[in-house]
Parts: structure tokens; sequence; C-alpha cells
């Protein structure tokens, strides 16, 4: 009776090794990527986004089956998605993000000026007289380096029922309020504003889509407070990952040398304007 004992404790030890290593296997042979549900032009759940291509690109250059773990609301993403292991990347970070190991940075872009080009309106920098006039209507988005700078030339005023409205009037108070990059943008072409300034990949496929030429001019990084302090228009992208897994970084940092030109096609065929790295 013992031997037959230890032989049935012998045989379920051995039964959970073997599962053990297969769920080792699969989660190596795997990899599964945080992206916003409803993000476009980033992500969607029908795979729309650029960074759904970027991410593929990423897959197959490590030999991994691609995942998706959707998010609703980015403010989640790192602490209740990534953190937690629901997935193991996350595309699009800023290179100061401080809550995930980075890989090496993927592209580089800006905020841009966006304006019709029948309008000949000649803006790159938030220094522009232009700005600061009153009856001269900007987009930006909320929690932006644009609406810093609006309050910075005191602007920010003129233009809040703009922002109400593309908020649906409802409070961002311990709440997401997604304004779509698309809708600011036709509000340029349909001349309900004079200028838009957005984030370069938020922006770039509707600007291809208008029907009305439009004339796009990559802010200068000049941008600062009354206090001096710096307000930052260019940004490095990098992928995070949790902060233990090197491993994955690594991996990541290869394949992203060995895929950058792949990478840079998605990035231009976007009409994302890169700057150097």
């Amino acid at each position: 009776m013992k031997n037959k004992k230890f032989l049935r404790s012998g045989f379920k030890s051995l039964v959970l090794g073997v599962l053990s290593l297969w769920a080792v296997q699969v989660y190596a042979d795997e990899l599964n990527v945080c992206a916003g549900k409803n993000e476009m032009p980033f992500s969607n759940d029908k795979k729309d986004g650029f960074e759904n291509d970027i991410a593929e690109i990423m897959a197959k250059s490590l030999n991994k089956k691609l995942n998706y773990v959707y998010w609703d609301d980015p403010r989640y993403a790192v602490g209740f998605f990534l953190d937690k292991k629901k997935c193991d990347l996350v595309l699009g970070v800023d290179s100061t993000d401080p809550r995930v190991l980075k890989t090496n940075p993927y592209y580089k872009t800006g905020y841009v000026f966006i304006t019709r080009e029948d309008r000949e309106i000649d803006i790159s920098s938030w220094n522009d007289d232009l700005l600061k006039e009153r009856n001269f209507r900007i987009g930006v988005m909320p929690d932006s380096p644009g609406k810093v700078m609006l309050l910075q030339i005191n602007r920010f005023d003129d233009m809040f029922d703009y922002f109400a409205e593309k908020q649906k009037y409802q409070s961002t108070r311990n709440k997401y309020v997604r304004v779509d990059p698309q809708e600011v943008v036709n509000d340029v072409s349909n001349k309900y504003i004079h200028a838009a300034m957005l984030w370069a990949p938020e922006a770039a496929r509707y600007v291809k889509q208008s029907k009305e030429p439009l004339k796009v001019q990559l802010v200068k990084d000049d941008a600062t407070k009354s206090n001096g302090e710096s307000v930052q228009m260019h940004y490095e992208i990098v992928m995070g990952v949790r902060k233990d897994d090197v491993q994955l970084q690594q991996a990541l940092n290869k394949a992203i040398d060995e895929k950058r030109s792949e990478i840079e096609s998605v990035l231009k065929r976007e009409g994302i304007p890169l700057l150097p790295i």
C-alpha cells in the first residue's frame, strides 16, 4: 500500500510538473499586448490602429503568438493591467515614464500645428504672436502641453467653450473623457477653428483623410512657462514592460533594432513626421 501511495504521489507530482512546464511554455510562446479598445488611430479591437501593426511586427520577430488585452481607460493600462500581469507589453510609452521598464526608443516625433492650406497661416512656435490674438481660435487636447501653453499665454478662457463642447460637457474629475482627434482635425478643415495643436501620431491619419488640404507644421521645442520651465514638445517613444521583465525588454530591444525599417514604414504610411532619435 505504501508503494502505491508513493507511486500515486509521484505520478501526481509528475503531472503537475508537466502542466507547469506546459504553462510556462504557453506563456513564453505568447506576447500579450495591452492596447486601447477604442483609441484610434493608435489601436482598437478590430486591429485598425498603427500600433496594432507594430505589435504584429514585434510578435513575428519574437516568434510569439500575439494576444491583445484591451483597456477602456488609459489611466489603468500600467497599474491594473501590466503590473498585474494581465499583459506583458505596452506600446507608445513616453521615454520619461517612470512606471515601466523601457525599451530603446523606436521613434521620435512631436506636437504639430494644423491649419488649412488656403488660410496661409504660418505658426510653428508658441512664441508666435498670432497665437496670442483673442480671435484666433485654436483647439488642443485636455491635459496636453497645448492646454499648458494656452494657460501660459492667457488664452485658455477664450477657448473654454470649445473644450467643453469637445468633452461633451462632461466633468473630467476622476474620469476619463476621450476627445476624438478626428473631430478636432475636422474642425480645422471646416473652419470651425483656425488651428489645432495635436500630438502628431494622433492627428496624422485624419490630416491625410481630410478633403480640404491641411498644412502641418512641427511645433518648435522652445515653449516655456512664465517661470522659465520648459514645456516639452518633442518626445522619444518606447515600449514598456514590467520593471522586473528584463528578459522581454532585451528581446524587444533586439527586435526593434532588427525591424526598425519595418516599424518606420508603418509610421511613414500613417503620415507621422519623424525626428532623428
